[in-house]
């Protein structure tokens, strides 16, 4: 399954959407790994950079969120600390367990519902807010 950005998810922020396609660009490369029996060896580098993008990118959005008044910031934000808590919580069974193959799963679910439920909607209405005028 390829993970590919488009247009229509842009926010119309640029630092942010272009966090997005790299977060699209990483996310397929562990798929791809995934797809090649190399899910192991690619898990460490994603959780890496996932955990440097949380904050890195969590930190942006709702920089611009607050800048200009979003009025769903509250529960926007929420779904961050959901998602860091998830990442935290898969990065510290990875460090007991190992990257067993029922870890990479959960990554990849993670990450998945990520695009599909977070930036598909959440962010998508937050670029809808930007482009309105609001």
């Amino acid at each position: 399954m390829a993970i590919q950005w488009t247009d229509d998810l842009a926010t119309g922020v640029a630092e942010i959407d272009d966090q997005h396609k790299e977060l699209f660009k990483r996310i397929d490369r562990l798929f791809q790994a995934c797809n090649q029996a190399q899910g192991r060896l690619e898990i460490g580098k994603t959780i890496a950079f996932l955990e440097e993008y949380v904050d890195t990118h969590f930190g942006a959005e709702e920089k611009a969120m607050k800048q200009r008044s979003y009025p769903d910031y509250g529960a926007h934000k929420a779904q961050h600390v959901y998602y860091r808590n998830n990442l935290l919580t898969i990065k510290q069974q990875i460090e007991e367990e190992g990257p067993g193959v029922h870890l990479i799963i959960l990554t990849n679910r993670l990450a998945v519902d990520w695009l599909r439920n977070h930036i598909q909607k959440l962010d998508r209405a937050f670029g809808d807010f930007l482009q309105s005028g609001a």
